[in-house]
């Protein structure tokens, strides 16, 4: 149950940060969630694509570990 709680964490840092990264792309001052960064565009970007890259990696991890668990094809 517990992988199945944060593949379902990863998949929603994923798609957030994802979409707030999106966002910046076209509307350069809008830093949303993260406007708290400072350090201007390019850090709140990096920090975006590195929640990103967190959400699939977590995603990822716990699919696999379901997996050898039996609980996936």
């Amino acid at each position: 149950m517990k992988y199945d709680v944060l593949q379902i964490i990863g998949a929603v840092m994923m798609v957030f940060f994802a979409q707030g990264a999106v966002r910046l792309l076209f509307d350069h001052d809008n830093t949303g969630v993260l406007g708290w960064l400072g350090g201007g565009f390019g850090v709140v970007l990096g920090a975006h694509a590195l929640l990103v890259a967190v959400g699939v990696l977590l995603t990822g991890w716990s699919h696999t570990r379901a997996k050898a668990l039996g609980r996936r094809n």
